[in-house]
């Protein structure tokens, strides 16, 4: 065993921000931005809240009952919380937002490599995210130690250079009322899916805390509160970012250009030459760090909740790949467009449920008279 550092609150952090942050995160504060304009302001403050503000407290919800999926769900009933929460999970994971991470990956790297196949590239993808998840132990440092780092680091540099150069115009001005605009954003950040992958995120990060040794002092309640706080803050510094470039670059974006092809399109004009390596790296690694997450999630519920351990981690994890790699092939558009019409329906729902089970949760330690963090993880 070894004691908790700094070191590691921030790698689990960048862990945590490198989950969320995949094909959604990159497209839809780009589309506000740009469908805002002069009123980017108030679509983003939307999308921070649904974004942003309820998938880290879905987050904190998922600490405090220890990561166990079934009790969150529960309060639904054990059959319907376990189904609920199975659907969930499968929309997070092969039927949803996997295969769009790739979908993503593959439309950016498409623009640099017309000869790219779909279903080659998908494939391939696949492959790589199974040897680098395929043991989950393994998954958090792999994700804030090595991957996203490299991949704040591509994303500063775009953004530095993007605000740096941004052309100067004058502003242009939508006519819709400041409202329409905030509750557009709040719909934008239904369609991250986040508040979804917080519920099955939390599991992940408590497991890597199992080779650690927990002191009086630092707490795993303290850890997680540090650490989701470094990946929410990093979380929303990069949607206020690419809206606001998607803002300024608008007069670049004008005409049919697609959702999935403007952090490409932005790129030529701030990048020049180098822009179709240097997204091809930004779009992977946000779209293969949030694709290994969520297969792990997947897994490891099935693994867990439905086949009760009986079928090994590593066969769910090749099965759920599969599955991935055929809707994948339906590429970015054909993939949002069937998940859409879902998470307008469920994602109000599944807010209603964070909230009561954070207000039950929050009332019984009050009631228990319960105060600091030590406290709280002895009663949990």
């Amino acid at each position: 065993m070894s004691t908790l550092k700094k070191s590691d609150y921030y790698g689990a952090g960048l862990a945590i921000f490198s989950m969320f942050f995949g094909a959604g995160n990159i497209i839809f504060p780009l589309a506000l931005g740009n469908y805002a304009l002069d009123k980017t302001f108030y679509g983003i403050s939307g999308l921070l809240i649904t974004a942003v503000i309820m998938p880290f407290a879905g987050l904190l919800a998922m600490f405090l009952y220890q990561g166990q999926i079934q009790q969150f769900f529960g309060r639904l009933g054990k059959i319907p919380g376990l189904i609920v929460a199975f659907l969930i999970i499968s929309l997070l994971g092969p039927f949803g937002s996997t295969p769009r991470c790739i979908a993503l990956a593959y439309s950016t790297l498409k623009i640099s490599f017309p000869f790219l196949s779909s279903v080659y590239f998908s494939a391939g993808a696949c492959l790589i995210i199974y040897f680098l998840s395929y043991k989950k132990r393994r998954l958090l440092g792999l994700l804030g130690y090595t991957l996203t780092p490299a991949l704040i680091l591509l994303l500063t540099i775009l953004v530095v250079k993007g605000f740096w150069d941004a052309p100067v115009t004058d502003q242009i001005e939508l006519a819709q009322s400041n409202l329409t605009i905030f509750f557009h954003g709040l719909n934008e950040g239904y369609n991250t899916m986040d508040l979804l992958a917080a519920f099955f995120f939390a599991p992940l990060v408590l497991s890597s805390l199992s080779k650690k040794e927990v002191e009086n002092q630092t707490s795993q309640l303290t850890f997680v509160l540090k650490a989701s706080a470094i990946g929410a803050s990093l979380l929303a510094l990069v949607y206020i970012s690419f809206g606001y470039l998607a803002f300024y670059y608008a007069g670049h974006l004008e005409g049919d250009v697609a959702r999935e092809q403007l952090l490409s399109t932005i790129a030529i004009q701030v990048l020049g030459p180098y822009a179709g390596f240097m997204i091809g790296l930004i779009v992977v690694l946000a779209c293969l760090t949030t694709a290994m997450a969520l297969i792990a999630a997947f897994t490891g519920f099935v693994h867990k909740e439905i086949c009760a351990e009986k079928i090994s981690y590593q066969t769910i994890m090749i099965g759920g790949l599969i599955l991935t790699f055929f809707i994948a092939t339906f590429e970015f558009s054909g993939i949002s467009q069937f998940l859409g019409p879902i998470l307008q329906s469920c994602y109000p729902f599944l807010i209603l449920l964070t909230a009561y089970n954070l207000t039950i949760k929050l009332y019984e330690l009050r009631l228990a008279n319960i105060r600091s963090p030590k406290q709280v993880c002895d009663y949990i």
